[in-house]
């Protein structure tokens, strides 16, 4: 026999409009003893989630941008519950879950609303496309999952959050500047150091990958500063405007740097608007969505160039000291290179560069610049570049 559950989702799910969704509801509504069902299926349709790709904080940021915040907190819920079963969770899906919406309470605001809420969410898990896998599904087997292979990365990344958060709290940019220079040379090091240690020890350990949110407003800005931050630490990013995520491809020391590193610059960037759009209309002069376009286009293409002159300084450091005898250390880090290109072209064979351009605010466009100067990780050199930029998408 058919249960309510099949008859509300055959009445709902298949059919477009919101007349299918309120009959559907209804049913629901009407019966109390399916709603245990009717939770089990939508840990079901989270569990497809998985196989085609996604991760909690992708699916939760995938329902925010197609319903609603409410919904999204439906699908932290359902996440929480379905993921709760696993013995095994690849990396970074902890700190992904332990970031989630808060639980909702069931058949709140009434019975009818919470299971058109439910339904409506079912109806966009069911049309979730494939996107490319960065890792294995839950419950994989525990060789299959790949760990950061060095034993005292803890203490790095914790002294390295401790650095960003300080630039992030402080209010004087040349300490923000120093704090977050310190930060990106500790990523540096610890990166040439795990990449010595990987060819020394003849180590397996291939790139991986991981997805980074690039939400609304400014898309644009936001993942042309990400792609400036994955190329300075040795990694390739390719930005999906359609779902609102970069893919970033790297060495796991490398990827942690970025996710690190683009999170502390686009507060900071943030903050910095915001201060100079105060400024602006203290001078009497009204600023707008132009305004702060173009101040973040012109913070992400600044900061590119000052980043890229803080890897390639601490590299030339580090070739030839004691940690690296001469000539060791360029060959080991241009094999991760070809690596790491080999990966992107495999999960990515069909890519193209696009050049983002509409920054018709000169204003901005210095502010911004200046901003990142005053944010930069490199010496003050860099050449500065056009209101216009490229980026992999």
């Amino acid at each position: 026999m058919e249960s309510v559950i099949d008859r509300a989702c055959a009445a709902a799910l298949y059919v477009e409009g919101d007349a299918a969704l309120d009959t559907g509801a209804s049913l629901l509504a009407a019966a109390p003893e399916a709603d245990a069902e009717a939770h089990r299926r939508g840990e079901e349709f989270v569990g497809r989630a998985w196989d085609r790709g996604w991760h909690p904080a992708d699916l939760v940021r995938f329902v925010r941008h197609e319903l609603d915040e409410r919904r999204a907190a439906l699908a932290a819920t359902l996440i929480a519950a379905e993921t709760a079963r696993y013995a095994e969770l690849p990396p970074r899906w902890r700190q992904q879950l332990a970031e989630l919406p808060a639980p909702v309470e069931r058949n709140r605001p009434d019975r009818f609303r919470y299971a058109a809420d439910l339904l409506e969410l079912y109806r966009l898990l069911l049309r979730l496309p494939a996107i490319e896998p960065v890792g294995p599904p839950p419950g994989a087997a525990a060789d299959r999952l790949h760990r950061p292979p060095a034993a005292d990365e803890p203490r790095m990344l914790t002294r390295i959050r401790a650095l960003l958060a300080k630039a992030e709290a402080t209010g004087f940019p040349e300490e923000a500047e120093a704090l977050t220079t310190k930060a990106q040379e500790l990523m540096a090091r610890h990166s040439i150091d795990e990449a010595l240690l990987a060819a020394r020890t003849h180590s397996r350990e291939t790139p991986g990958a991981c997805r980074i949110g690039v939400e609304p407003p400014y898309e644009s800005a936001k993942a042309i500063l990400l792609d400036a931050v994955a190329s300075a630490n040795r990694c390739r990013a390719v930005w999906n405007d359609d779902l609102g995520f970069t893919t970033v491809v790297g060495f796991e020391p490398d990827l942690e740097a970025v996710e690190l590193l683009f999170t502390s610059l686009l507060v900071q960037g943030t903050a910095a608007m915001t201060r100079a759009e105060a400024g602006q209309r203290a001078g009497g002069r009204k600023r707008t969505k132009t305004f702060r376009q173009a101040f973040l286009m012109g913070y992400a293409q600044r900061l590119g160039r000052r980043l890229a002159d803080g890897a390639e300084r601490v590299t030339a450091a580090a070739d030839g000291a004691d940690a690296a005898p001469a000539g060791e250390l360029l060959p080991v880090l241009a094999a991760r290179d070809v690596a790491v290109t080999e990966t992107a072209g495999r999960m990515f064979p069909r890519t193209t560069t696009s050049r983002v351009r509409g920054v018709t605010d000169l204003d901005g466009w210095t502010h911004g610049t200046e901003a990142a100067d005053r944010a930069r990780v490199g010496d003050g050199s860099g050449s500065r570049r056009g209101p216009d930029g490229e980026i992999t998408t």
